[in-house]
């Protein structure tokens, strides 16, 4: 049994996020910066959110390789964390490609309100 809070949904992680478009800057901003946590935070959160778009707009043949780049990103956070922060990957059962980015969604939420 795990004592973690459940993860919330996208509407509740991004509700004070930035456009898509102005994050989509930003990330592009910091290209050939020192890459780090919130670099690789908002870079999975804004592909999570283009991928969440996607699939609720299009089939899922079309939305297929947004969602796949949005795993990639949040796998990129999830090995950014366990290279940094210590992040054990067993303890938060980060297996799957969702798993990542329901990490993501939780990460993102826990920066934006501090």
């Amino acid at each position: 049994m795990t004592t973690e809070a459940p993860t919330p949904g996208p509407a509740t992680a991004y509700a004070d996020a930035p456009s898509i478009i102005t994050e989509i800057g930003w990330v592009a901003r910091q290209r050939g910066s020192q890459a780090d946590r919130e670099f690789w935070l908002r870079k999975a959160a804004v592909f999570d959110r283009i991928a969440l778009k996607e699939a609720a707009s299009y089939a899922p043949e079309v939305a297929a390789p947004a969602i796949e780049a949005a795993a990639d990103a949040a796998l990129q956070l999830v090995r950014y964390d366990a290279t940094h922060e210590g992040l054990s990957l067993r303890g938060f059962e980060l297996v799957t490609a969702d798993d990542h980015r329901e990490y993501v969604r939780r990460a993102y939420l826990a920066w934006s309100r501090s």
